[in-house]
């Protein structure tokens, strides 16, 4: 315990030295989100300096080994780090589904030289990734994806097509699922990961109803993917994707928790509510400590590895309705004043734009219908239909 608290004392001193006061603020958008990669346009300086910081401390994945980047801290220190960075208000120094998804899964799957190659890079935001799951046949079926990687001898030739590819059209690279085999169709599936810069690949955006475009077509005409590139062994991709989605439906459910803008969403709700409003909030806040609660009690399971293997469904699905309801009531407080669309008071609309992104929480990651399956077959174990 003692121990502890030393290092909180140090984590607290740390952070008072090394994180501007600008990265202390709340975020107003998305556009305050640090991604890194190749092309990312820093939006200030306090930002970089921010990420260089923590990355050289191995605190944007604090729970890596050292040896790839991180911090290796146990999951006691890990979560003080996280406590004390919240009392600070202290900013995500850099958010990327390398952390949130691709890593967790070479951490467990990758050769030692893959772990090596990429590892670092995503740890200290060099390298922006994509994700490459649904097809425009293959959504909650997942596995009957049929983008094809055929083997040429010392590299694969992939053609085919992905959707709902966040970001792909800003990313670097992409882990991506491919049929190199028919003659099983879960069992037909490999993980390959590749740059997007290579010839071949062409991105789309999909302009959404709220006026952003973070998702896109991906097209694959040809491209050429090294075989060193291939995670875990050739047609048991399958096992990669699903330890994968875990870990994407653990991010998803981080929703539920309001990031960084929440609490100021909220705020500005609370200020305009009349009676009836500040009911629902008071409501929504019992119901927004539970699931804090729960999502750290669901993390430090996770991280043990003692989480129940469909517990990811459970929380993906409990933070996205509580996003959607947070939401909802910010747009209750707002009045008519929240449905402006095109303003600067208004920020362009960045509240009624927020409100609507939300009803693609119940689809990214696997459909509410589809978590709700999981939960019940296998954690409440009810018979199936």
């Amino acid at each position: 315990m003692a121990d502890l608290e030393s290092f909180a004392r140090d984590v607290r001193q740390w952070l008072e030295d090394n994180v501007p006061a600008s990265m202390r603020e709340p975020m107003t958008s998305e556009k305050d989100v640090c991604w890194g990669g190749r092309d990312f346009v820093f939006q200030s300086d306090d930002q970089k300096a921010w990420l260089e910081a923590a990355a050289s401390r191995g605190w944007t994945v604090p729970d890596w080994p050292k040896e790839y980047g991180g911090g290796g801290l146990s999951p006691e220190e890990s979560k003080i780090l996280r406590a004390e960075m919240k009392k600070m208000n202290v900013r995500t120094p850099l958010t990327s589904f390398g952390i949130s998804m691709l890593g967790p899964a070479l951490l467990k799957f990758g050769t030692e030289e893959q772990k090596k190659r990429f590892l670092p890079e995503i740890a200290r935001g060099e390298i922006r990734w994509c994700q490459g799951y649904s097809e425009p046949g293959a959504g909650s079926d997942l596995a009957g994806l049929q983008t094809k990687a055929e083997d040429k001898g010392d590299h694969y030739l992939v053609n085919g097509q992905k959707v709902w590819t966040s970001y792909a059209d800003e990313a670097d690279w992409i882990f991506c699922l491919v049929r190199t085999s028919k003659e099983s169709k879960h069992g037909g599936i490999s993980f390959l990961l590749f740059d997007m810069a290579s010839e071949g690949v062409t991105t789309k955006p999909i302009k959404l109803i709220s006026g952003y475009s973070p998702f896109c077509e991906t097209f694959f005409d040809d491209v050429k993917v090294p075989k060193d590139q291939l995670v875990h062994n050739e047609n048991e991709g399958w096992t990669v994707a699903k330890y994968l989605l875990g870990h994407e439906r653990e991010m998803i459910s981080g929703m539920g928790l309001g990031g960084e803008a929440g609490s100021s969403l909220m705020s500005e709700a609370i200020a305009d509510a009349d009676a009836i409003l500040a009911a629902d909030l008071a409501r929504f806040d019992v119901d927004a400590l539970a699931f804090q609660a729960m999502s750290e009690h669901f993390i430090d399971k996770l991280k043990a590895g003692e989480a129940h293997p469909a517990e990811p469904s459970l929380m993906k699905y409990a933070g996205t309705e509580l996003n959607k309801r947070r939401h909802e009531l910010v747009m209750m407080g707002g009045g008519s004043n929240a449905l402006e669309w095109e303003s600067e008071r208004s920020n362009n609309g960045q509240t009624p734009r927020d409100w609507l992104r939300t009803k693609a929480n119940s689809i990214e990651g696997g459909t509410s219908e589809i978590q709700l399956g999981i939960v019940a077959k296998h954690i409440l174990q009810l018979p199936g239909a």
